[in-house]
């Protein structure tokens, strides 16, 4: 069961993924949190940016360390609407981010229309050795009904 914090910090990602869907983005947003301070919270801008690589977590792990002056986030924890594709979760590991906590799965992902490489976390953490703590399924429901809203949208496109 997730605690009171963590809900609080996956409704401010869940908040930053309905401002990117409202502005023609995809469904995912990402917060990074130290000691219970918000360092990050950012949407996807791939199609604004028109860089693949402009995922949520990947942009917030920008913004954290500029903010932070660092590329150690130690002692951080990443909250994400979705869980992390191959690419973000090695982006994670190597800014050293204590923990991860996600809503919606890989494969929720993919039944939307994502490409996703269906790699899970725990898996990728296990092949690699990584210490990342995974929490899954924090306010899944939600990031499931933004996906929804998203689908639904005139301007969804999925990559």
């Amino acid at each position: 069961m997730a605690k009171n914090k963590d809900i609080e910090f996956m409704n401010l990602a869940l908040a930053a993924a309905t401002k990117g869907v409202e502005s023609g983005q995809t469904p995912f947003g990402a917060c990074i949190v130290k000691n219970d301070k918000v360092i990050s919270c950012c949407h996807n801008r791939v199609w604004a940016s028109t860089d693949i690589t402009a995922h949520a977590e990947i942009v917030a792990i920008r913004e954290a360390c500029e903010n932070l002056d660092s590329i150690d986030l130690s002692g951080c924890v990443i909250y994400s609407t979705t869980e992390p594709c191959p690419m973000c979760f090695t982006a994670i590991h190597w800014a050293k981010i204590d923990k991860i906590i996600y809503g919606a799965s890989i494969e929720d992902a993919k039944s939307f229309g994502f490409a996703e490489l269906i790699i899970s976390n725990r898996e990728m953490k296990y092949i690699g050795k990584s210490k990342i703590e995974i929490v899954s399924g924090c306010l899944k429901d939600d990031n499931l009904r933004l996906f929804s809203i998203w689908k639904n949208r005139d301007n969804s496109r999925a990559y």
